[in-house]
């Protein structure tokens, strides 16, 4: 016979009874055996320890630095190499330490579970690292910017003063007349499109910059009336023939050619230095947490208890009283 809470009773045939109990679904097999509190103090003490040794490393740097002998002073690669060698380093025996305390706080005996807490350490020792490290550069940054700001309004207030000041003396000085400069821009504009021989040197000039402009900023060859317009106006203004004012304009924009060729070379050269820089760095990233997770795990191996050297201990003791 089965009651409501799913137990029952069923009879054999020596006269014997068993008892069923049916476990209700979706019920926990087993009771949770993590300790966050031993993972939190862990990772605490990892980022600690490892925080400390930095620092020991940065005074043992510096003082390395003698500035009356320049030839006793290591160099930038040598500085470079030991600071990151030393920063790893730091960062194992601070993850080991970690994991060994998150393992002997949580009172585990079993090897998994220490080794799980080991990680656990890891995991929050990183994070907690991330963080500080992005409250330092978020501080630097906001200090940085809030001097630049400074200088920079400084620089303004002193530019506007300046300024203020100059104009009240050309105001003193000299009566500019509006309709001059109305006139001269007129006449340029004038100029434009006009004979090459009847332009002022100036007014050359402005047309040429403005072709340039627009052959350097518009993409595909220069269109055939503005090339020949360019010839004129190179040959009026440097009096020359037509043929050498186009094997001058030819010239010059082979040169442009080949420094732009140059540039483009150059920045791929870089981005691909760049790209390489990079995952090298990612590289070197992921061995240096590989390491600290296996320091973490051994430390939690470390710290794991024994039970059976708990128990002859305790059964020794208890003979000796």
């Amino acid at each position: 016979m089965q009651n409501r809470f799913g137990a029952g009773t069923s009879a054999a045939g020596m006269g014997t009874a068993t008892t069923e109990v049916a476990v209700p679904e979706g019920a926990p097999a087993l009771p949770s055996r993590i300790s966050w509190g031993a993972v939190f103090a862990g990772g605490i003490v990892a980022v600690t320890v490892g925080m400390m040794l930095n620092v020991l490393g940065l005074a043992v740097g510096i003082s390395t630095v003698d500035a009356t002998m320049p030839g006793e002073t290591p160099s930038a690669a040598s500085f470079g190499i030991g600071a990151g060698i030393w920063l790893l380093v730091a960062n194992l025996i601070g993850l080991l330490v970690g994991g060994y305390v998150a393992a002997r706080l949580s009172g585990t005996a079993d090897d998994t579970d220490g080794l799980l807490h080991g990680l656990s350490v890891w995991a929050i020792a990183y994070l907690i690292s991330a963080v500080l490290l992005g409250n330092i550069i978020a501080g630097t940054a906001s200090t940085a910017v809030q001097g630049v700001s400074s200088v920079l309004g400084g620089a303004a207030r002193g530019a506007g003063a300046a300024v203020g000041q100059t104009a009240q003396a050309v105001a003193g000085q000299t009566n500019l007349d509006p309709q001059q400069i109305v006139e001269r821009a007129q006449a340029a504009l004038r100029g434009t499109g006009g004979d090459p021989a009847q332009m002022t040197s100036e007014q050359r000039n402005a047309e040429i910059a403005q072709i340039l402009m627009r052959e350097a900023t518009t993409p595909g060859p220069l269109p055939q009336d503005q090339r020949d317009r360019l010839v004129q106006l190179v040959a009026a203004e440097y009096g020359i023939s037509p043929e050498e004012a186009q094997n001058r304009i030819q010239q010059v924009e082979r040169q442009v050619a080949a420094a732009t060729g140059q540039v483009e070379q150059t920045a791929r050269e870089a981005a691909d230095a760049a790209a390489t820089g990079t995952a090298v760095a990612a590289y070197w990233i992921f061995a240096a947490m590989l390491l600290g997770a296996a320091a973490a795990v051994v430390g939690a191996r470390i710290g794991t208890r024994n039970v059976r050297w708990v128990i002859a201990r305790r059964q020794a003791t208890a003979s000796a009283t």
